[in-house]
């Protein structure tokens, strides 16, 4: 699939905020500091369309794209570590579980773990209401060319044994590793929302 625009459109801090229209949504979701807008950034080809910070927890709102015209790309707020007060952590968890529970629109959601930990308890919560809950999704395995060859096999051999139910996609937003796969994931998952709409 090729990437012809892609253009910021809103940040919702309420469900009354969400974007309307009815195209299919791909959200994107992983921890603070996983790598979510870099990796939003690289399959866009886009410097600065998500923007990225050092700093865990600064995606505070759900923030959406349009791309192509045809469907939006979904950053919802990282979980954990984030150096806010518990009554925010608690206020972004009930603001993606509302989206993720209820969004028609959702027609992919896209996990993301660091390829170099192990997967969190909150990953695995995660990854546990997804597979549940009958949710289409899988699990993209970030900064992978962070590691020589032999521990990258190691390491997404920990990723798949962690969620034996979901498919895996090593991906890398500096080397671009991966990219065409869950673009490819992408165009399939949006096309079949629309069918059924």
């Amino acid at each position: 699939m090729k990437i012809t625009s892609a253009e910021f459109v809103t940040s919702a801090f309420e469900r009354k905020h969400w974007v309307t229209g009815g195209l299919p949504e791909i959200a994107f979701l992983g921890r603070s500091n996983v790598g979510k807008s870099s990796l939003i950034n690289s399959l866009l080809h886009r410097k600065g369309l998500a923007r990225t910070s050092n700093t865990p927890g600064r995606t505070q709102s759900i923030n959406f794209f349009l791309i192509n015209g045809g469907f939006y790309f979904v950053d919802l707020p990282g979980y954990g570590f984030a150096r806010v007060s518990k009554t925010k952590k608690a206020d972004w968890g009930r603001m993606a579980e509302e989206y993720l529970a209820n969004r028609l629109e959702l027609s992919l959601s896209v996990q993301l773990v660091d390829t170099r930990h192990d997967p969190t308890e909150l990953d695995h919560q995660l990854n546990e209401w997804l597979v549940f809950n009958g949710k289409d999704h899988l699990v993209v395995a970030t900064k992978v060319d962070k590691l020589s060859n032999n521990e990258l096999q190691k390491r997404i051999q920990v990723v798949r044994s962690a969620f034996g139910d979901s498919e895996v996609i090593a991906y890398s937003s500096n080397s671009g590793r991966g990219r065409e796969e869950l673009l490819e994931r992408i165009r399939s998952a949006s096309e079949k929302q629309r069918d059924f709409s």
